[in-house]
C-alpha cells in the first residue's frame, strides 16, 4: 500500500473526505454476474490496482465494464492522480486530450485502438478475496480527481476539472433527490460511466451513498430486463429518453421498479406518462451539464417546471444563465435560457444557441424538432444550423428517421405548423440518427451523415 500512503502524506494538510461515505463496509456495493460485491471487497480491488499504477499525473480511464471503471477511477484517485474522461474512445479523441495533458497513461479492461506510444495498465476482471483487512480511504477535498469533457454536440469538447469535495457535495444532492424512490436504491444504468451523467449516477452514488450498482451496461430491452431481475428491490433504472422509447415500443415486461431516472436529452411528458403507467413507477428527469453536474429535477409526467437542488441559484443573463452553488469554485455560465418561478423552480425556454431570428421572425431549433417529431410517421429527428456560408448565412438542416415517408412528404407536413422561412433545407431522411451511448448527437457525426 506504499503508493496510497505516499499520496496521503502528500496531501496531509488538506481537509479530507472518505472515499466511501457509508461506514458499513460489509454492505452491498455492486452486483456482478449475479454475485454481490461488498464495499470491503471493492476497496481490496482498489488497493491492489493502486500498487501497480505508474508514477504519472493523469490516468486516461478507458475501462468499459462499470466495475472495472470504478476500481480504476478510485485507484487513480488513491495515489493522487487525475482521471481523464474523453468524450469518445476513438483514437483521435483520445489523442486530442493527451496533447493537452502530458505525463499520462491509460487504464483499460479490453483491447482498444490507442494512440501510438501510450502506456497502458490492464484492469483485470478478477475479484479479490473478502477484503476485510482493508480500511476506508480519505481523499483531499481540493484534489482534482477527474477532468470531464463535454459531448461535442454543440461544438468542440471542453474540459471541466472536478474536485473530490465538489463531487461529494453534488452527490449528496443527487442522493437526496433519489431518496424519494426508496432507501438504498439498487441501480442499473444503461449509460456509460465516462459521461458525467453516468459518472454521477453509477460511479459516485455507490461511493457517496448507500446505493449499489449493477456492473452491466445493457442496451437492448431483453438485456435490461435480465439485468434488473438480478437486482434486489428497490430497483432504479438510470437511462435516457432514447432507451425509454425503445423499452415502450418493445412491450417487454420488467421487474418492479421503484423509479426511473433519465437525462441527456429532453423527455416528453407523453413518454414519461407511458413509462409510469406501463411499469407502475415514477420517472424522475434530471437537469444538469458537464460543467455543473446535476442541479435540478422534476417528475415530467406531472410537471413542466424544474425544482432546483438545495443551495443552487440561477441568474438569467443575455447569453444564457449563471449557476451559483456553494461547492462551485466559480459561477458557471450555461447556454440555457430559463424563466425563474416561485418556490425555487424554473422553466426551461431553450438554449441561447438554439434561438433563431430570420426575416424578423423568431423560432428555436428545439421547437422545430418537436414539430417534426409530431408528424405521423416520423420516428426520430434532429434540426441544426450549418456553419456560415460565404455570405455569412447559416442555413437550417435536418436529419429525419421516417421509413414510410419521403423528404417531400415530410416538408409538406411541416409547412402546416411552421413558417416557411424556418423549413430546414436540406432535410435528409436516414435509417437512424448517429446517437452516442448517452443518446446525444455529436455535431461532427451529424455533419458527416448529412454529407453522405
Amino acid at each position: 500500500m506504499s503508493a496510497v500512503v505516499d499520496a496521503e502524506r502528500k496531501f496531509a494538510e488538506q481537509p479530507r473526505l472518505p472515499l466511501i461515505a457509508v461506514a458499513d463496509l460489509a454492505r452491498a456495493f455492486a452486483w456482478h454476474d449475479g454475485r454481490e460485491i461488498s464495499a470491503a471487497e471493492f476497496l481490496a480491488d482498489v488497493f491492489e490496482l493502486a500498487e501497480r499504477l505508474p508514477d504519472a499525473r493523469y490516468a486516461v480511464n478507458l475501462c468499459t465494464q462499470r466495475y472495472d471503471f470504478l476500481v480504476a477511477f478510485c485507484a487513480a484517485i488513491a495515489v493522487g492522480q487525475t482521471n481523464l474522461l474523453p468524450a469518445a474512445r476513438a483514437p483521435q479523441a483520445i489523442d486530442e486530450v493527451l496533447r493537452v495533458y502530458p505525463d499520462h497513461y491509460a487504464l483499460t479492461d479490453e483491447a482498444i485502438a490507442l494512440p501510438a506510444g501510450l502506456r497502458q495498465v490492464s484492469v483485470p476482471d478478477a475479484r479479490s478475496g473478502d477484503g476485510a483487512f482493508f480500511s476506508n480511504l480519505s481523499i483531499p477535498s481540493a484534489q482534482v480527481v477527474a477532468i470531464g469533457f463535454t459531448s461535442g454536440s454543440t461544438g468542440a469538447p471542453k474540459a471541466n476539472p472536478k474536485t473530490w469535495g465538489g463531487f461529494a457535495a453534488s452527490s449528496a444532492l443527487n442522493a437526496q433527490a433519489l431518496a424519494q424512490l426508496g432507501a438504498a436504491p439498487q441501480i442499473l444504468a444503461t449509460v456509460p460511466p465516462q459521461h458525467m451523467y453516468g459518472l454521477e449516477l453509477s460511479v459516485l452514488l455507490p461511493l457517496r451513498s448507500s446505493a449499489a450498482i449493477h456492473t452491466a451496461q445493457p442496451l437492448f430491452p431483453a438485456d435490461i430486463a435480465t439485468a434488473l431481475a438480478q437486482l434486489p428491490a428497490p430497483r432504479v433504472l438510470v437511462t435516457t429518453p432514447f432507451h425509454l422509447r425503445t423499452l415502450i415500443e418493445s412491450r417487454i415486461e420488467l421487474p418492479p421498479l421503484a423509479g426511473v431516472v433519465t437525462a441527456t436529452a429532453p423527455l416528453t411528458s407523453q413518454l414519461a406518462h407511458e413509462v409510469e403507467e406501463r411499469y407502475a413507477t415514477h420517472v424522475l428527469e434530471l437537469f444538469g451539464s458537464t460543467e455543473t453536474c446535476v442541479i435540478a429535477q422534476r417528475r415530467t409526467a406531472r410537471d413542466d417546471a424544474w425544482n432546483l437542488y438545495d443551495g443552487i441559484d440561477l441568474q438569467p443573463q443575455p447569453d444564457g444563465t449563471l449557476v451559483h452553488a456553494p461547492h462551485f469554485e466559480a459561477s458557471m455560465l450555461l447556454q440555457d435560457v430559463i424563466e425563474l418561478l416561485p418556490q425555487h423552480r424554473f422553466a426551461l425556454r431553450g438554449r441561447s444557441s438554439d434561438l433563431l431570428e430570420i426575416a424578423g421572425k423568431r423560432a428555436s431549433l428545439a421547437d422545430i424538432t418537436r414539430r417534426l417529431l409530431a408528424i405521423d410517421g416520423v420516428e426520430d429527428a434532429h434540426v441544426f444550423q450549418l456553419d456560415a456560408d460565404a455570405n455569412s448565412v447559416r442555413r437550417l438542416a435536418a436529419l429525419v428517421v421516417a421509413p414510410e415517408l419521403d423528404e417531400a412528404a415530410i416538408l409538406c407536413a411541416l409547412r402546416h405548423s411552421l413558417d416557411a422561412v424556418f423549413l430546414p433545407r436540406p432535410l435528409k431522411r436516414v435509417a437512424a440518427l448517429p446517437r452516442n451511448a448517452t443518446g446525444k448527437l455529436p455535431r461532427e457525426a451529424v455533419l458527416e451523415m448529412l454529407a453522405r
